[in-house]
Protein backbone atom coordinates (compact mmCIF):
# COMPACT_ATOMS: atom_id res chain seq x y z
CA UNK A 1 0.00 0.00 0.00
CA UNK A 2 1.26 3.45 -0.88
CA UNK A 3 2.33 5.49 2.20
CA UNK A 4 0.63 8.87 1.89
CA UNK A 5 1.62 10.26 5.28
CA UNK A 6 4.52 12.33 3.93
CA UNK A 7 2.41 13.61 1.07
CA UNK A 8 -0.35 14.76 3.41
CA UNK A 9 2.08 17.17 5.10
CA UNK A 10 2.85 19.01 1.89
CA UNK A 11 0.89 22.22 1.33
CA UNK A 12 -1.14 22.48 -1.87
CA UNK A 13 0.68 23.72 -4.95
CA UNK A 14 -1.37 26.92 -4.97
CA UNK A 15 -0.20 27.77 -1.46
CA UNK A 16 3.40 27.18 -2.49
CA UNK A 17 3.01 29.67 -5.30
CA UNK A 18 1.53 32.28 -2.94
CA UNK A 19 4.40 31.73 -0.52
CA UNK A 20 6.94 32.28 -3.30
CA UNK A 21 5.20 35.48 -4.42
CA UNK A 22 5.29 36.90 -0.88
CA UNK A 23 8.74 35.60 0.03
CA UNK A 24 10.46 37.03 -3.04
CA UNK A 25 9.70 40.71 -2.26
CA UNK A 26 10.52 40.14 1.40
CA UNK A 27 13.86 38.68 0.44
CA UNK A 28 14.52 41.67 -1.80
CA UNK A 29 13.67 44.10 1.02
CA UNK A 30 16.00 42.24 3.38
CA UNK A 31 18.78 42.16 0.80
CA UNK A 32 18.50 45.93 0.41
CA UNK A 33 18.47 46.43 4.16
CA UNK A 34 14.95 47.84 3.98
CA UNK A 35 12.13 46.91 6.33
CA UNK A 36 9.00 45.40 4.72
CA UNK A 37 7.18 48.46 6.12
CA UNK A 38 8.80 50.27 3.17
CA UNK A 39 5.71 49.42 1.13
CA UNK A 40 3.24 50.68 3.75
CA UNK A 41 3.69 54.44 3.30
CA UNK A 42 3.17 55.21 -0.36
CA UNK A 43 3.14 58.98 -0.75
CA UNK A 44 1.59 58.79 -4.20
CA UNK A 45 -1.49 57.17 -2.65
CA UNK A 46 -2.47 60.54 -1.22
CA UNK A 47 -3.08 61.72 -4.81
CA UNK A 48 -2.64 65.31 -3.75
CA UNK A 49 -1.92 66.79 -7.16
CA UNK A 50 -4.84 64.91 -8.68
CA UNK A 51 -7.08 66.31 -5.95
CA UNK A 52 -5.86 69.88 -6.61
CA UNK A 53 -6.50 69.40 -10.32
CA UNK A 54 -10.02 68.03 -9.87
CA UNK A 55 -11.28 69.95 -6.83
CA UNK A 56 -12.82 73.38 -7.54
CA UNK A 57 -12.70 74.12 -3.81
CA UNK A 58 -8.94 73.52 -3.53
CA UNK A 59 -8.40 75.77 -6.56
CA UNK A 60 -10.18 78.72 -4.95
CA UNK A 61 -7.82 81.67 -4.31
CA UNK A 62 -8.59 81.62 -0.58
CA UNK A 63 -7.35 78.01 -0.41
CA UNK A 64 -4.01 78.73 -2.08
CA UNK A 65 -2.19 78.61 1.23
CA UNK A 66 -3.94 75.37 2.15
CA UNK A 67 -2.58 73.76 -1.02
CA UNK A 68 0.88 75.10 -0.18
CA UNK A 69 0.59 73.64 3.31
CA UNK A 70 -0.59 70.28 1.93
CA UNK A 71 2.48 70.12 -0.30
CA UNK A 72 4.66 70.97 2.69
CA UNK A 73 3.06 68.10 4.60
CA UNK A 74 3.73 65.80 1.64
CA UNK A 75 7.40 66.83 1.72
CA UNK A 76 7.45 66.09 5.45
CA UNK A 77 5.99 62.64 4.78
CA UNK A 78 8.76 62.00 2.28
CA UNK A 79 11.43 63.00 4.81
CA UNK A 80 9.91 60.61 7.36
CA UNK A 81 9.84 57.87 4.74
CA UNK A 82 13.50 58.34 3.85
CA UNK A 83 14.44 57.88 7.51
CA UNK A 84 12.42 54.70 7.78
CA UNK A 85 9.71 56.26 9.97
CA UNK A 86 6.97 54.68 7.90
CA UNK A 87 4.25 54.70 10.55
CA UNK A 88 4.74 58.43 11.08
CA UNK A 89 4.82 58.94 7.32
CA UNK A 90 1.48 57.17 7.01
CA UNK A 91 0.00 59.34 9.78
CA UNK A 92 0.98 62.48 7.90
CA UNK A 93 -0.58 61.05 4.73
CA UNK A 94 -3.76 60.43 6.71
CA UNK A 95 -3.77 64.13 7.69
CA UNK A 96 -3.31 65.07 4.03
CA UNK A 97 -6.24 62.88 2.98
CA UNK A 98 -8.37 64.39 5.75
CA UNK A 99 -7.67 67.96 4.65
CA UNK A 100 -8.22 67.08 0.98
CA UNK A 101 -11.62 65.61 1.87
CA UNK A 102 -12.63 68.64 3.95
CA UNK A 103 -10.76 71.83 2.91
CA UNK A 104 -13.09 73.82 5.16
CA UNK A 105 -11.15 72.37 8.13
CA UNK A 106 -8.42 74.89 7.33
CA UNK A 107 -10.73 77.62 8.63
CA UNK A 108 -10.68 75.95 12.05
CA UNK A 109 -6.96 76.59 12.46
CA UNK A 110 -5.93 78.44 15.60
CA UNK A 111 -5.66 82.22 15.43
CA UNK A 112 -3.86 82.84 18.71
CA UNK A 113 -1.14 85.22 17.51
CA UNK A 114 0.89 85.04 20.72
CA UNK A 115 0.95 81.25 20.56
CA UNK A 116 1.83 81.39 16.87
CA UNK A 117 4.73 83.74 17.64
CA UNK A 118 5.94 81.34 20.32
CA UNK A 119 5.78 78.39 17.93
CA UNK A 120 7.57 80.26 15.14
CA UNK A 121 10.26 81.42 17.53
CA UNK A 122 11.31 77.79 17.86
CA UNK A 123 12.71 78.10 14.34
CA UNK A 124 15.08 80.94 15.21
CA UNK A 125 18.67 79.98 14.34
CA UNK A 126 20.79 79.61 17.47
CA UNK A 127 24.12 80.19 15.73
CA UNK A 128 25.24 82.32 12.87
CA UNK A 129 28.39 82.42 10.79
CA UNK A 130 31.41 82.75 13.04
CA UNK A 131 29.42 81.46 16.01
CA UNK A 132 27.85 84.78 16.97
CA UNK A 133 26.26 88.05 15.96
CA UNK A 134 29.56 89.31 14.54
CA UNK A 135 30.82 87.46 11.46
CA UNK A 136 34.33 86.64 10.28
CA UNK A 137 34.76 88.86 7.24
CA UNK A 138 37.90 90.33 8.84
CA UNK A 139 39.68 86.96 8.72
CA UNK A 140 42.99 87.11 6.78
CA UNK A 141 41.84 84.45 4.30
CA UNK A 142 38.33 85.89 3.71
CA UNK A 143 37.52 85.93 0.00
CA UNK A 144 35.93 88.97 -1.69
CA UNK A 145 32.16 89.15 -1.75
CA UNK A 146 30.42 88.62 -5.09
CA UNK A 147 27.72 90.79 -6.65
CA UNK A 148 24.64 88.73 -7.49
CA UNK A 149 24.83 89.96 -11.09
CA UNK A 150 28.32 88.49 -11.36
CA UNK A 151 27.42 85.01 -10.13
CA UNK A 152 28.01 82.12 -12.47
CA UNK A 153 26.16 79.89 -12.77
CA UNK A 154 22.92 81.54 -11.67
CA UNK A 155 21.52 81.64 -8.16
CA UNK A 156 18.78 79.16 -7.26
CA UNK A 157 15.91 80.26 -5.02
CA UNK A 158 16.65 77.41 -2.59
CA UNK A 159 20.18 78.77 -2.20
CA UNK A 160 18.96 82.11 -0.90
CA UNK A 161 15.75 81.27 1.00
CA UNK A 162 16.71 80.35 4.55
CA UNK A 163 20.19 81.90 4.28
CA UNK A 164 21.45 84.45 6.77
CA UNK A 165 21.78 88.12 5.79
CA UNK A 166 24.48 90.40 7.19
CA UNK A 167 25.17 94.10 7.00
CA UNK A 168 28.23 95.60 5.31
CA UNK A 169 29.91 95.71 8.74
CA UNK A 170 29.30 91.94 9.05
CA UNK A 171 26.60 91.99 11.72
CA UNK A 172 23.65 89.63 11.51
CA UNK A 173 20.48 91.24 10.13
CA UNK A 174 18.23 88.21 9.74
CA UNK A 175 17.22 85.43 7.41
CA UNK A 176 15.77 85.33 3.89
CA UNK A 177 12.29 83.87 4.07
CA UNK A 178 10.91 84.75 0.64
CA UNK A 179 11.92 86.06 -2.77
CA UNK A 180 9.68 88.27 -4.92
CA UNK A 181 10.35 88.12 -8.66
CA UNK A 182 9.91 91.49 -10.33
CA UNK A 183 7.74 92.09 -13.39
CA UNK A 184 7.94 94.90 -15.94
CA UNK A 185 9.72 97.78 -14.19
CA UNK A 186 9.49 96.25 -10.73
CA UNK A 187 12.57 95.02 -8.95
CA UNK A 188 13.32 91.63 -7.48
CA UNK A 189 13.21 91.57 -3.69
CA UNK A 190 14.31 89.43 -0.78
CA UNK A 191 12.11 89.47 2.31
CA UNK A 192 14.54 89.44 5.22
CA UNK A 193 13.16 88.49 8.63
CA UNK A 194 15.12 90.15 11.39
CA UNK A 195 15.85 88.07 14.45
CA UNK A 196 16.15 84.95 12.31
CA UNK A 197 12.51 83.85 12.10
CA UNK A 198 9.74 85.02 9.84
CA UNK A 199 6.47 86.57 10.95
CA UNK A 200 5.10 88.21 7.83
CA UNK A 201 4.56 91.93 8.17
CA UNK A 202 6.39 92.01 11.50
CA UNK A 203 10.13 92.55 11.96
CA UNK A 204 10.79 91.95 8.26
CA UNK A 205 12.41 94.24 5.69
CA UNK A 206 12.19 94.21 1.91
CA UNK A 207 15.61 94.33 0.24
CA UNK A 208 16.10 94.81 -3.52
CA UNK A 209 18.23 91.88 -4.68
CA UNK A 210 20.53 94.27 -6.54
CA UNK A 211 21.74 95.53 -3.15
CA UNK A 212 22.83 92.09 -1.97
CA UNK A 213 26.19 90.40 -2.24
CA UNK A 214 27.12 86.83 -1.37
CA UNK A 215 30.19 85.03 -0.13
CA UNK A 216 31.96 82.51 -2.34
CA UNK A 217 30.31 79.54 -0.60
CA UNK A 218 26.84 81.08 -1.08
CA UNK A 219 26.07 80.51 2.60
CA UNK A 220 25.70 84.17 3.68
CA UNK A 221 24.29 87.21 1.92
CA UNK A 222 25.37 90.76 2.64
CA UNK A 223 23.65 94.12 2.40
CA UNK A 224 25.64 97.01 1.00
CA UNK A 225 24.64 99.13 4.00
CA UNK A 226 25.76 99.12 7.62
CA UNK A 227 23.82 97.78 10.58
CA UNK A 228 23.17 101.38 11.65
CA UNK A 229 21.66 102.19 8.23
CA UNK A 230 19.47 99.09 8.38
CA UNK A 231 17.51 100.78 11.18
CA UNK A 232 16.30 103.36 8.67
CA UNK A 233 14.67 100.71 6.47
CA UNK A 234 10.90 100.44 7.10
CA UNK A 235 9.37 97.14 8.18
CA UNK A 236 7.25 95.19 5.71
CA UNK A 237 3.72 96.55 6.27
CA UNK A 238 1.52 93.50 5.71
CA UNK A 239 1.52 89.74 5.30
CA UNK A 240 -0.53 89.74 2.10
CA UNK A 241 2.17 91.53 0.11
CA UNK A 242 -0.15 94.42 -0.71
CA UNK A 243 2.94 96.62 -0.65
CA UNK A 244 3.82 95.25 -4.10
CA UNK A 245 0.99 97.34 -5.53
CA UNK A 246 1.68 100.28 -3.21
CA UNK A 247 3.86 102.45 -5.43
CA UNK A 248 4.40 105.07 -2.72
CA UNK A 249 5.61 102.54 -0.15
CA UNK A 250 7.91 100.76 -2.59
CA UNK A 251 9.38 104.07 -3.79
CA UNK A 252 10.09 105.12 -0.20
CA UNK A 253 11.63 101.76 0.61
CA UNK A 254 13.78 101.63 -2.53
CA UNK A 255 14.87 105.26 -2.16
CA UNK A 256 16.52 104.44 1.17
CA UNK A 257 18.78 101.91 -0.51
CA UNK A 258 19.40 104.19 -3.52
CA UNK A 259 20.35 107.09 -1.26
CA UNK A 260 22.80 105.00 0.73
CA UNK A 261 24.20 103.12 -2.25
CA UNK A 262 23.73 104.71 -5.71
CA UNK A 263 22.36 102.10 -8.07
CA UNK A 264 24.81 101.44 -10.95
CA UNK A 265 22.19 99.58 -13.00
CA UNK A 266 19.60 102.37 -12.93
CA UNK A 267 21.91 105.35 -13.14
CA UNK A 268 24.31 103.92 -15.70
CA UNK A 269 27.33 104.76 -13.58
CA UNK A 270 30.09 102.21 -13.04
CA UNK A 271 29.99 100.00 -9.98
CA UNK A 272 32.02 101.36 -7.05
CA UNK A 273 33.52 98.89 -4.56
CA UNK A 274 32.01 99.33 -1.10
CA UNK A 275 33.95 99.63 2.14
CA UNK A 276 33.94 96.55 4.40
CA UNK A 277 32.62 94.33 1.60
CA UNK A 278 34.38 94.28 -1.80
CA UNK A 279 37.64 95.37 -0.25
CA UNK A 280 37.84 92.21 1.86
Amino acid sequence: MLDTRSQSKKPPVGNNMKFVKVAAPLALFCALGVSPAFAVCNISDAKLEEAVLKSPELRKPENRYLVHDLRTLRDAAFVLWTYGLHDDCERVLANIRQLIAAPSMAKLAGNDEDLADEQLAAGEPKQHEGGGIQGNRDAPDARPLINLDDLGPGLRVDEIVGSEVRSSDDKIVGEVRNVVIGTKDRWDYAVVASGGFFIAGKDSIVVPLRYLQVNEERTSFYLRISSADVKAVPLMPDQKYLWLADEAWRAKNDAIFQKLIPDPVRSGTPSVPQANTDSK
